[in-house]
């Protein structure tokens, strides 16, 4: 997964991100378009999007609010990675936080989303899936986004095969969201190609949780101890 720069990438988009045209104000309809191609198509160019966002505080007046939360929701699929947070300090004050002169519509979904995006930043995964189902106002931030929650889905299990051999079946049930033994068994076994045996999910061994003896070498040879020997002689003399 590569949402900095994908190969996906049009070479009119990459002409507009590396070159002055990423200041013309007429750029930012090209770029919303480019948005809803990711967004149908299951892919995510960060760097693009973060273009668009940079015209939209220099040109206020095109700003978009269901463009800056779409933004924010396909740069949420990246986790665990800074570019959600990168997104959103492009936003003014008044977008994303409370206050006299902020949208309350946009700033209530920004912090709707932020939320969400601090709970799969922090491995929280099972609270993420009641959160999103907790509210309605989170299914119409993410219903442009095609196969959100299968893309979040797919991104945990890429961690947890990562960073586990074995795991207790309702554990990671709980954690994909899916409340329905059969659809998780065959989520488990058609997506992710592991085993469940009765009560335990069974992750074949790779090169990242493998467990591995470390080695820890020091190069200390005798010169090294006659020099301290021979200080310590020489101040005590």
């Amino acid at each position: 997964m590569n949402g900095e720069d994908p190969q996906e990438r049009p070479d009119f988009i990459r002409a507009i991100i590396n070159g002055l045209e990423r200041y013309n104000p007429e750029a930012a309809g090209t770029l919303e378009a480019y948005l809803t191609q990711q967004c149908e198509e299951k892919f995510c160019d960060c760097n693009a999007n973060r273009a668009l966002l940079k015209l939209y505080q220099l040109n206020p007046d095109r700003i978009k609010d269901e463009v800056i939360t779409n933004i924010l929701v396909k740069a949420m699929t990246q986790f665990p990675s800074p570019q959600f947070d990168l997104a959103l300090h492009l936003l003014s004050p008044s977008q994303s936080n409370p206050g006299p002169n902020s949208s309350s519509e946009l700033t209530e979904a920004v912090s709707k989303l932020r939320a969400l995006n601090a709970q799969l930043e922090g491995a929280e995964y099972a609270r993420f899936w009641a959160t999103l189902d907790s509210d309605d106002l989170y299914a119409d931030l993410t219903t442009d986004i095609a196969g959100f929650e299968d893309m979040i889905r797919v991104r945990i299990a890429q961690l947890v095969g990562q960073s586990y051999r074995e795991i207790q079946f309702p554990v990671l049930e709980s954690w994909l969201g899916l409340n329905n033994s059969e659809a998780t068994t065959q989520f488990i076994t058609e997506t992710c190609g592991w085993k469940v045996e009765g009560d335990l999910v069974q992750i074949p061994k790779n090169a990242d949780n493998e467990a591995r003896k470390a080695e820890i070498r020091e190069d200390v040879n005798v010169d090294m101890f006659a020099r301290v020997i021979k200080r310590s002689w020489e101040e005590s003399a």
